[in-house]
């Protein structure tokens, strides 16, 4: 039975939302999933990342391979920006605080956690929590573990500003309602940024020439649209073949409606 206290009707109404964006509006269509649940849950702010697994030293690594390769904010902050940086540093040098080891424990499965449950009591007396929540006016957060595949992740944070109250239980249960039954979205999500499923991860101008692929727009089009000559704008279309393991734009369109490629 679904909980009485939690607008379903919104959060059906939010997927029906996020299927009417086009695949070349993916960036759009997570600003819109983030915005509706931190106005459902009162968050202040949100942040979107992506992991992925690396093969190295998986067994003797305290994140067990796992590493941050995309962030982005629902309401950019360049200072924030630099600071959670600071914490990828950390956490690519193998220095991890608890929060994220105990994250990365249960990578694999879906997990919504409140950020009292992955901290330890001397860990809010931490210079992590004092830099990386508290410094960036963070009180409170609810973190969602969304797993794509063996080696891929979203990982979504919901933030409560230090002059709000904690999350609540009811608040967790609107989160794990509203981004649970939604994987085809994150596949899609995974897609548009080449995180996990690509070669590489594509750079901010391959996402929007990217874009504009799946629009089917000509090259020339696309080098008019973003200030290139067609001749840069080929390369980035062969780099972006190259990372999605395609050798044309059909084969594109089918990897992103999840069809079977041509040969």
């Amino acid at each position: 039975m679904l909980d009485e206290t939690i607008d379903t009707e919104r959060i059906y109404a939010l997927w029906d939302e996020l299927s009417d964006f086009e695949a070349s509006r993916m960036p759009e269509a997570r600003v819109h999933l983030l915005s509706v649940v931190c106005d459902m849950i009162d968050a202040r702010q949100a942040d979107w990342i992506g992991a992925v697994r690396l093969v190295d030293n998986i067994h003797r690594d305290p994140l067990f391979g796992w590493r941050p390769r995309s962030l982005s904010a629902l309401y950019p902050d360049a200072e924030a920006a630099r600071t959670i940086q600071e914490a990828f540093a950390l956490m690519e040098k193998g220095e991890p605080d608890i929060t994220t080891i105990r994250n990365a424990e249960l990578a694999g499965q879906f997990r919504v956690f409140m950020l009292d449950e992955l901290a330890t009591p001397e860990w809010f007396e931490s210079y992590s929590y004092k830099t990386f929540y508290r410094g960036l006016d963070r009180l409170d957060s609810i973190w969602v573990g969304i797993p794509i595949n063996a080696d891929a992740e979203i990982q979504i944070g919901f933030h409560r500003a230090l002059s709000q109250p904690r999350f609540s239980e009811r608040d967790r249960r609107i989160v794990t309602h509203a981004l649970r039954g939604i994987r085809w979205f994150y596949r899609l999500q995974m897609l548009s940024e080449g995180i996990g499923v690509a070669s590489e991860p594509l750079t901010p101008m391959e996402g929007r020439v990217l874009r504009d692929l799946l629009q089917g727009l000509s090259e020339r089009q696309i080098a008019e649209n973003n200030g290139q000559s067609p001749h840069t704008v080929h390369d980035h279309v062969k780099r972006i073949y190259r990372k999605y393991g395609v050798s044309s734009r059909a084969a594109l369109m089918a990897l992103w409606l999840g069809q079977p490629i041509p040969p």
